[in-house]
């Protein structure tokens, strides 16, 4: 068990390939939800490879900075940033999401403050959302997105694939993470001194024959071999068992019938 922040992924160049095929899913509904009405001045925690930052940058029109701590991460961020033409188009700064790399005149001053993805990753979510309650000003919204992954569903459920999910979700546990720390997140609101005024969940759905079913089916697989190391370093599934049931994901993603529901959670509050 870790008493520090660990992304169970890594940031090897496959999870990279990974994160970016996840980001060309999810991005464009996910900005859509924000509801920007442009001029915003945004702050981005835990900002990744910067596709959905430069995403927000380009529908608000106005500056946003984004925080990622691994160094491997704002590389390639700004290597695709530059890929696109985009590099002026955010700030990046490295840094901890628990020690924002702020200068003290930016205390409370952002429009928006934003994660995704990040809170189920720390074993201390609240301090986050606390430093993001700080970081915007009076009225200032604080926008959580994240996972609860007790919410996916495969149809028809692949041989194994309950018991390999299941692995998935305790190895985050081992680590001192929270796998379904989307329920969460009106609390952590709370707790972290804002007023709550939206929750929701974002669907991400698809089924054999939709144009982006190969996609969702390889980022579900990139996410779990993200966790082979973990989750029989943990012992709560063996690698026969484990490799067994990738090998009827795969087989499944072949049958017409196939579907997969995913949601994100969702919460807003205003400082």
């Amino acid at each position: 068990m870790s008493d520090t922040s660990h992304y169970i992924h890594g940031t090897t160049p496959e999870e990279q390939s990974r994160l970016s095929l996840l980001n060309d899913l999810l991005n464009a509904r996910s900005v859509e939800a924000r509801q920007l009405r442009g001029g915003e001045k945004i702050l981005d925690v835990g900002s990744g490879l910067g596709q959905l930052t430069r995403a927000m940058a380009r529908t608000a029109r106005a500056r946003v900075i984004g925080i990622e701590r691994s160094g491997e991460q704002i590389r390639e961020a700004q290597r695709q940033a530059a890929l696109d033409r985009e590099e002026s188009l955010v700030e990046l700064r490295q840094g901890d999401a628990l020690r924002f790399p702020l200068h003290a005149d930016e205390w409370g001053t952002f429009d928006i403050a934003h994660t995704r993805f990040l809170l189920e990753h720390v074993p201390e979510p609240i301090e986050i959302v606390r430093a993001m309650v700080r970081a915007v000003r009076p009225t200032g919204r604080i926008i959580l997105e994240d996972d609860d992954h007790d919410f996916l569903r495969l149809w028809p459920e692949p041989d194994g694939f309950a018991a390999l999910w299941q692995a998935y979700m305790r190895s985050y546990e081992y680590l001192g993470n929270d796998p379904i720390v989307g329920r969460r997140l009106v609390s952590l609101l709370v707790e972290a001194g804002a007023q709550p005024v939206r929750n929701s969940l974002l669907f991400f759905g698809s089924c054999a024959g939709d144009d982006h079913f190969s996609g969702y089916v390889a980022n579900l697989i990139g996410v779990i071999m993200g966790a082979r190391e973990t989750i029989i370093r943990a012992g709560v599934l063996s690698a026969d068992s484990f490799d067994a049931a990738i090998v009827s994901i795969r087989d499944w993603s072949q049958n017409k019938n196939a579907a997969i529901w995913y949601t994100m959670s969702w919460a807003e509050g205003r400082r």
